[in-house]
């Protein structure tokens, strides 16, 4: 006979005291060491211009602010009201190294005294993070087919009030920032956030300023229709990607017309759809040479006239129209990632109203995503590969850490599911730093790991 599950009452009795010993961040070490892997802390501390501070010898140092907010996203957060709470917990600070968090007017100041200089310096320390991954990543984890897959699209971050500077109306009739973003298989490689007015205003830009990091390799690139006028075409063609592919679906008329004034013979035979393909050369608008169209048709029960679909792009070698629809369809992916990037790190409320500000606090926040993506790809098995950015940090980062003062050290007991010990093994074994033998210094790391 089966036994019965229902809902009781807790077993335990409850007792409260404040946690001054205890912190509900254990995971955030995993956070720490692996960007010290990468001598993150380092460049974050070398980067030119990122350090307002008249005097050095007093204050915050730039590395200490952008790891109090990168620990701060890592863990949760979503503000700088939430970074000043992370800075209140003493067993997180102490973890990670830090003597002390910045309050909430202390890290509006530093993100509002950066300049368009020092936020570029944090892109580029992004950008050398990434080109370090790549190299270390399992082609199969980063790449489809063998091929590096980029992405471009843009995203609306809404803003309430009058006083957000850069923002403009959009097509909604709503006040918004535009953030431009330019991915590399499932990693941010840079973006831009001001008030561009076309989606795609920045995209031969960033095209040109990345174009070593695909030259020699074997790419695909996805963009969506915000990409499709004539002088973005031309930008991406020149880009010098093996083959791309854009979402088509402005400016139709002239296309429609060439597709209905083929003879039968030039389209493919139904497939289990009823759709057909065949391929188009066109030159829109005032691009500088002619475009391949991959070209479908279908026509629904009962109507008289066809629809068609276009895609922009430069196939592969023997792709047929057909495979090009197949291929650009892997787009939706890059789009849930850009989703995720939002969404789980809750990046659609700006910070602040000066444009700067905001600039340096998305370039954190996309170092942060790249951080534990990296974590993800390199880290973790492939049946856990498929995890959200906000998986991540429930499952692996937000175990308990409880501290207990010894003779000599502190030690800190991470308490983690058994199921993700093996990881977590694997990564202190590899990653953390060891204290060596005989009586610690004060430079050194503080705290004794111990699952």
């Amino acid at each position: 006979m089966s036994k019965f599950y229902g809902k009781g009452r807790t077993k335990y009795h409850i007792r409260l005291g404040a946690a001054e010993s205890a912190s509900a961040h254990g995971g955030q070490v995993l956070v720490d060491a692996f960007c010290r892997r990468f001598g993150l802390w380092k460049k974050l501390a070398q980067a030119p211009g990122l350090d307002p501070r008249k005097r050095p010898g007093s204050g915050f140092a730039p590395e200490a602010i952008s790891a109090q907010l990168i620990f701060t996203l890592s863990s949760g957060g979503a503000g700088l009201a939430d970074a000043e709470r992370v800075g209140k917990d003493p067993v997180l600070m102490g973890l990670v190294g830090l003597e002390k968090g910045a309050d909430e007017s202390t890290l509006g100041e530093w993100l509002r005294a950066q300049t368009p200089q020092s936020v570029q310096a944090l892109w580029e320390i992004n950008g050398t993070f990434l080109d370090d991954v790549w190299v270390l990543a399992k082609p199969g984890r980063v790449c489809h087919a063998g091929e590096e897959e980029w992405f471009f699209d843009d995203t609306e971050i809404e803003v309430y009030g009058d006083s957000f500077e850069g923002a403009r109306i959009n097509y909604n009739g709503d006040r918004a920032l535009s953030l431009q973003t330019l991915w590399r298989g499932p990693l941010v490689v840079d973006a831009i956030l001001d008030g561009a007015r076309d989606v795609s205003e920045h995209l031969p830009a960033l095209l040109g300023q990345h174009e070593a990091r695909w030259k020699e390799r074997r790419t695909h690139l996805y963009a969506d229709s915000g990409s499709s006028a004539a002088k973005f075409l031309d930008a991406i063609r020149e880009a010098g990607f093996s083959h791309w592919s854009v979402s088509y679906n402005k400016w139709t008329d002239v296309l429609e017309r060439l597709a209905g004034e083929l003879s039968e013979e030039c389209w493919s035979s139904p497939n289990e759809k009823g759709e057909q393909f065949t391929w188009l050369r066109h030159t829109p608008g005032e691009a500088q040479a002619a475009v391949t169209f991959a070209t479908l048709r279908r026509k629904l029960e009962g109507e008289l006239f066809w629809r068609y679909a276009f895609v922009a792009g430069q196939p592969g070698e023997g792709w047929t129209p057909q495979a090009v629809f197949e291929r650009h369809a892997l787009k939706g992916d890059k789009e849930r990632g850009l989703s995720e990037l939002l969404s789980d790190l809750d990046l659609h409320h700006p910070p602040c109203e000066r444009l700067i500000a905001n600039q340096a606090f998305y370039a954190l926040a996309i170092l942060t995503y790249n951080v534990l993506t990296a974590m993800k790809v390199l880290e973790l098995e492939d049946d856990q590969q498929p995890w959200r950015i906000r998986t991540i940090i429930r499952n692996l980062l937000s175990v308990p850490v409880t501290v207990s003062s010894h003779a000599r050290y502190t030690r800190a007991w991470i308490r983690v599911p058994r199921w993700l010990l093996r990881i977590w093994r694997l990564f202190i074994q590899q990653w953390i730093p060891k204290r060596q033998p005989g009586r610690p210094s004060k430079r050194e790391d503080a705290f004794s790991l111990r699952l």
